[in-house]
């Protein structure tokens, strides 16, 4: 296949695996409903998807370097497959959350190998918008995700088949194009020893990533508190039952991202990255002054305001770090930078289905939001100040008074 459409297609296939990943978001409030299982229980099976990701990204994040990318592309979309297979046969609450963490584990296979092999495909003039590509294929594919499933529980019987079926279907033909395009990697022995977890962050970037870690957590609970825990709060606080709310509700923030991702990667990263975690900051007091006053359109815009600072904030962040790295470090490095990320999607997520019971759902929220906000009020003074030091000129070396004076001979 040439480079051009196999290019296009992998960008496609890739958002495939996250419109999957945001689906069961109504359905997992609509599961509740049916099967009576606890919050502690949903937000956990919301969060194991993040967990298995991690794991598969800390052991498997560099496979396709030993194997080849197209083979590894291959695993992740079986594993998939398998996953929706399991989604739409599920009996009970364990049946999804194994699901789920297969889902994760087979999206953790697949990040690697595509954003590798999409960047490979891509032709010369295309480059730059490789990567951006690759970004916004996860952050859209989420909020489409949760989107057309949200509109599938409204307006369908069955929306649990329905959507499953379909992305099990776009999953058998994910397989057979993948099966078409060329193989970019030189494949290379050492795939036994690839898969020892690594986790490292060389001296040049420590400052830099110990820097980004409060934008990093602000910016990934920021679409965890959508993605795992809104419909919970429209049911309960807003009395609102309607899956399209709800899948309208998870998508503002992604679909936010993936826009900003594409647009303010046009400008210097330091500057993206505090204006992005400017615009979280802004985004959760708006969520924040919405859930207190009950009014649900704050809430929105304060959905697409972090949407907007998540995409921006966390490319930023990327580009800073990534021109420091040598090759033989990108897998640790951003296997660093996920762990990073994906701890901070799912862990207080968890925590949060834990306490609701206990302390309220409102309380228990608004207890995340601060939480939240102390991050990203801490990215805006960290990074604001990095960039002064960078803008300040630095003094000239001073002149000797031998070699000012000196005149030739």
């Amino acid at each position: 296949m040439p480079p051009k459409p196999a290019f296009a297609g992998l960008a496609l296939v890739f958002a495939a695996f996250f419109f999957a990943a945001g689906a069961p978001t109504p359905l997992l409030s609509l599961r509740q409903q049916e099967w009576g299982f606890s919050a502690g229980t949903l937000s956990f099976a919301f969060s194991v998807y993040a967990l298995a990701l991690l794991a598969a990204l800390l052991v498997a994040g560099s496979l396709s370097d030993h194997l080849g990318r197209r083979p590894v592309m291959l695993l992740a979309l079986y594993g998939e497959l398998i996953s929706m297979v399991m989604f739409l046969a599920a009996p009970t609450i364990t049946w999804v959350i194994l699901a789920r963490a297969l889902q994760g584990i087979a999206t953790g296979l697949a990040t690697g190998a595509f954003n590798a092999a999409i960047q490979e495909q891509a032709p010369g003039s295309l480059k730059k918008l490789a990567g951006n590509l690759a970004g916004a294929s996860v952050a859209g594919g989420l909020g489409l995700g949760a989107l057309v499933t949200g509109a599938a529980v409204q307006f369908t019987a069955d929306a649990n088949t329905l959507i499953f079926a379909i992305l099990a279907g776009a999953m058998v033909l994910g397989i057979i194009f993948v099966s078409f395009t060329s193989e970019t990697a030189v494949t290379r022995p050492g795939a036994v020893r690839s898969l020892t977890p690594r986790l490292s962050i060389p001296g040049k970037i420590r400052r830099e990533f110990a820097a980004g870690l409060p934008l990093h957590i602000a910016g990934w609970m920021f679409p965890a508190l959508f993605l795992g825990l809104s419909p919970a709060l429209l049911r309960v606080h807003f009395a609102l039952d309607g899956g399209l709310v709800a899948g309208f509700t998870a998508f503002l923030g992604p679909f936010s991202a993936a826009v900003a991702s594409l647009v303010l990667g046009r400008y210097p990263a330091r500057h993206s990255s505090l204006a992005g975690v400017s615009f979280i900051l802004l985004g959760i007091l708006a969520v924040l002054f919405g859930i207190n006053a009950t009014w649900l359109p704050a809430v929105w815009v304060g959905a697409v305001l972090g949407g907007i600072g998540f995409g921006g904030s966390f490319g930023g962040q990327i580009r800073l770090i990534a021109p420091h790295i040598q090759p033989h470090q990108r897998a640790g490095v951003f296997a660093s930078i996920y762990a990073a990320a994906y701890l901070a999607f799912s862990v207080p997520v968890i925590i949060a289905g834990q306490l609701a019971p206990v302390w309220g759902l409102v309380p228990t929220l608004l207890a995340y939001g601060v939480t939240l906000a102390a991050f990203a009020a801490a990215g805006v003074v960290i990074q604001a100040a990095l960039l002064k030091s960078e803008s300040t000129p630095k003094p000239a070396p001073a002149r000797s008074p031998v070699t000012a004076n000196s005149r030739p001979d």
